[in-house]
C-alpha cells in the first residue's frame, strides 16, 4: 500500500475565525447553535417569531446533518441584521468499504441525474484530490474522494442571502482549496 492509498486519520480546512464552529460529535452543539442564534438576533429589532424560524432552520440542518454523518457546522451571518439564514458549512464523512466508493465520474454523473437542471456538476482537481463540485444558485457541494478509496468528504456550503456567484462564493471555494488530508 503506498501512501496514497492509506486512508488519511484527519483533514485539515482553513476556515476563517469570524465563521462560528459547532462540532456535531459533541451533545453540545444544541446549546451553540441556540447561543449563536441569540447572539446573532440580539439587538436587531429581529422579530421572536422570525428568530424561532432561523433557529429551528438551523438545528434542523444540523440534525439531518448528524444522522448523515455529518462532523462539523460552521455558520457565518451574512446580514448585518441578523435576520436572514446565515452562510453555511457542514462537513460530513461518507465512509464505504475499502474499494467499494464510486469513482468520481460515475458519482458526478449519478449526482447530475439526481439533482436535475439548475445544478452544475463537475470534477475538478483540488489539492486534496479529485472532486466532486455541485454547484446552484445558493449551495456549493465538494465531495472530495479521499485517499485509500474508503469514501468521500463532503463540504456542503450554503449562501441563501449573496448565493455562490459572490465574494461569499468565492471565500467558499477557496475554502475547500484549503483541505489537506493529515
Amino acid at each position: 500500500m503506498t501512501a496514497s492509498e492509506t486512508p488519511p486519520s484527519d483533514y485539515r480546512l482553513l476556515v476563517p475565525r469570524d465563521w462560528f464552529r459547532m462540532d456535531l460529535t459533541q451533545e453540545r452543539w444544541r446549546r451553540q447553535l441556540k447561543t449563536f442564534v441569540d447572539k446573532e438576533s440580539a439587538g436587531s429589532g429581529t422579530p421572536p417569531e422570525a428568530v424561532r424560524s432561523i433557529w429551528a432552520t438551523l438545528r434542523n440542518a444540523a440534525e439531518k446533518g448528524v444522522a448523515q454523518g455529518a462532523l462539523e457546522f460552521f455558520l457565518k451571518t451574512e446580514s448585518p441584521s441578523g435576520s436572514a439564514l446565515p452562510a453555511s458549512l457542514l462537513i460530513s464523512l461518507v465512509q464505504t468499504p475499502r474499494g467499494l466508493a464510486p469513482e468520481q465520474d460515475e458519482f458526478a454523473q449519478e449526482l447530475a441525474r439526481r439533482r436535475g437542471p439548475g445544478s452544475e456538476v463537475q470534477c475538478i482537481e483540488l489539492p486534496a484530490g479529485r472532486t466532486v463540485r455541485a454547484v446552484t444558485e445558493t449551495t456549493m457541494d465538494y465531495h472530495v474522494h479521499m485517499p485509500g478509496g474508503v469514501g468521500y468528504l463532503h463540504l456542503a456550503f450554503g449562501m441563501p442571502l449573496n448565493g455562490t456567484k459572490s465574494a461569499m462564493g468565492e471565500l467558499c471555494d477557496a475554502m475547500a482549496h484549503s483541505l489537506r488530508w493529515v
